[in-house]
């Protein structure tokens, strides 16, 4: 079951604060809350699942936008996209230190911030991945959107992959997926409840997801080993699914069960 991405606004006006949330809810991402200042921002940040998090510098209350990113970034680490007027070489030092995803000067509008959600997926995802601090990123026009848009359409952090369907991405776990197929130049994702194709190679798919039990059995299909209903010499059975185990897979399949 995909799930919609969960956006946490930490934001002092109030009109700005609800255009920006009722625009991100037209996109289909949800808006877990709004705060305007430290405390409110920690209550909804711990009380609910959040993915992403824009924060504007100028907030109210004893701490800044900069001290409350840290703060919450201290209790899970997720992308973080700054949305401000304050573009100042201190302010700009001062926000790498909490390593931003993604630098939105305002004003700015929906467009804008779709951009730098995606940006900022990709590139927490890529930081995670290769163990790098993220970069400041100012964004201003769609231009500065990878021009590969393919390799960006599949992303992973910790226990989930981010899809991107039109102009947003949504969510699973990857404990859902059953098996993934290759057909012709895309790759279809299955599921109990869906499927949904990427233009990717099988090949391409697997190395970009770090989930184990996802084990190639055919050149043509991959299984969540979690989700076996049976098996034997010829066909995987998962779910209502009858999956080919090819030939030159075999070995590597029986040996990761140590059978005896």
């Amino acid at each position: 079951m995909t799930e919609q991405v969960n956006v946490l606004i930490v934001e002092d006006e109030s009109i700005v604060a609800m255009d920006l949330s009722m625009g991100l809810e037209l996109d289909g991402y949800h808006v877990v809350g709004i705060a305007d200042n430290f405390t409110e921002a920690i209550d909804l940040y711990t009380n609910n699942p959040v993915d992403i998090l824009l924060m504007d510098i100028h907030i109210h209350g004893s701490k800044d936008g900069v001290e409350t990113a840290t703060a919450l970034k201290k209790i899970k680490d997720i992308p973080l996209i700054y949305l401000t007027a304050f573009t100042d070489a201190k302010t700009i030092e001062r926000v790498k230190h909490t390593n931003p995803s993604a630098f939105l000067t305002k004003p700015y509008n929906i467009d804008n911030v779709r951009i730098a959600i995606d940006l900022a997926i990709h590139h927490f995802a890529q930081t995670k991945t290769v163990g790098q601090t993220a970069k400041v990123l100012p964004l201003h026009q769609q231009n500065l959107v990878d021009k590969n848009p393919e390799k960006e359409q599949l992303l992973q952090m910790n226990d989930y992959i981010f899809i991107k369907q039109n102009y947003r991405f949504v969510k699973f776990k990857l404990a859902e997926i059953l098996f993934a197929e290759s057909e012709n130049n895309y790759v279809n994702i299955v599921t109990k409840t869906q499927k949904i194709s990427l233009r990717l190679s099988l090949a391409d798919m697997l190395e970009r997801i770090q989930f184990t039990p996802l084990t190639r059995i055919h050149r043509s299909f991959a299984i969540n080993i979690n989700e076996i209903s049976s098996f034997d010499d010829q066909f995987i059975k998962i779910d209502k699914h009858e999956i080919p185990l090819g030939r030159n897979y075999k070995e590597a399949f029986f040996n990761g069960f140590n059978l005896r």
